[in-house]
């Protein structure tokens, strides 16, 4: 992102005179008032460095930082005013959370060391939030994979529920959406605690005693057992343990950033996973939709209605039977592969990553297998020999 500084006053006379002392080395633009302050963060943002006035007719300055505080975060906020008094400087510092509190009239050099360090702060701040989603991000990728070779029909599961999560909020603009997503592609962590047949079964809504039934719920208390221990997952965690618990909100309430992280991501994720296994089991998209709206503990109402949208992912493949030995990554399973028991190894519509094909070769070179593999094959990666069959568009698990 630019480096961008965005002034704010009442007056035009101190935003011209601001412009002039700042054109040699910052990008400015500038807004007269904090109405329009908001307007223009909204339509050229997001913004480094936002400095604004204090007395200003409609929206004061404090009013205006905590309301840019609260739609970008990581904008670093200074005051620069005329009211120089103790309490407008308190309520600077705690509804608005400023950076630094300068004085009209302000020299140059003052103003300019102000932005420098401003600039700065902001630099340290998005280089630390993206330094901890990229590492939090690599560090999910590698315990889906995992998952995918421990337990594939539940990997299977949580790339559906990414899918919907991703597709929920969103229209919300929620803040730290990315630990939503975390909690979706872990939400099924848990089950690597039972055999992948007893979970496949369970998605499937198979026979399975009782007991086993029993201890299955408690999937999610063992992914928070594990995940918790990660730092900056704590919340995430939290999220995953109380998919299974009843929506607490009101049917027609719309997902926040004012309502408590744990308890909305939660509530997301028991929507998802509820949609989901709906259409596992069957159901249309629209009927799945209608059968949650009836259900009478109630979910969001916005949340339901962002997944009537929800698309058919289409990525043009190529349908293709080879042996063994043809697989390689990134093609796509199109069936179940299991072992000559029948033991499920990998879930249809699974990925195959390099982890997932040295396992498949790794099991198979103890069991011969002659029988063709069927797999779907993006048209930009399918190789010269191989015989092209029919041409279709990958369609979501069911």
């Amino acid at each position: 992102m630019e480096d961008k500084i965005l002034l704010v006053d009442d007056e035009p006379n101190v935003l011209e005179g601001l412009q002039r002392l700042l054109n040699d080395g910052f990008s400015v633009e500038t807004a007269n008032g904090g109405a329009a302050g908001l307007s223009v963060l909204a339509a050229s943002g997001p913004f480094a460095v936002v400095v604004s006035d204090m007395r200003m007719p409609g929206m004061n300055g404090v009013e205006f930082l905590t309301a840019v505080r609260e739609r970008s975060p990581e904008t670093v906020r200074l005051m620069l005013t005329g009211n120089a008094d103790m309490q407008t400087a308190i309520d600077a510092v705690n509804e608005g959370c400023v950076f630094r509190f300068l004085t009209k009239p302000c020299p140059k050099e003052v103003l300019h060391s102000a932005l420098g360090a401003a600039l700065r702060q902001h630099a340290l701040i998005t280089a630390e939030k993206d330094l901890l989603e990229k590492t939090l991000m690599e560090s999910v990728k590698v315990l889906t994979e995992i998952l995918a070779l421990v337990s594939p029909a539940a990997f299977s599961r949580s790339l559906r529920i990414h899918r919907i999560m991703q597709h929920m909020v969103r229209p919300f603009g929620l803040r730290d959406a990315w630990r939503y997503e975390i909690a979706a592609m872990l939400s099924q962590v848990g089950c690597v605690a039972f055999d992948s047949e007893t979970v496949a079964a369970m998605y499937a809504g198979g026979e399975v005693p009782d007991a086993v039934r029993e201890r299955f719920k408690s999937h999610p208390s063992i992914a928070f057992e594990l995940l918790s221990r990660i730092p900056r997952l704590e919340l995430v965690a939290s999220m995953i343990a109380g998919q299974q618990g009843l929506p607490s909100g009101k049917p027609s309430e719309q997902p926040t950033a004012t309502i408590e992280p744990v308890e909305l991501g939660a509530y997301l994720l028991k929507i998802a996973v509820d949609f989901d296994e709906l259409v596992l089991r069957g159901a249309p998209a629209v009927r799945a939709i209608e059968k949650l709206k009836g259900r009478p503990d109630g979910y969001y109402l916005a949340a339901l209605a962002a997944l009537e949208s929800l698309p058919v992912e289409a990525v043009a493949l190529v349908s293709q039977e080879i042996s063994l030995r043809e697989l390689t990554t990134g093609m796509f399973l199109e069936e179940d592969l299991r072992l000559p028991s029948g033991m499920l190894m990998m879930a249809r519509n699974q990925e195959i990553t390099s982890p997932v094909l040295v396992r498949i070769r790794t099991v198979f070179e103890k069991t011969p297998v002659t029988k063709k593999i069927k797999v779907k094959v993006p048209q930009r990666v399918v190789p010269p020999d191989l015989k092209m069959k029919d041409q279709t568009v990958l369609q979501p698990s069911r």
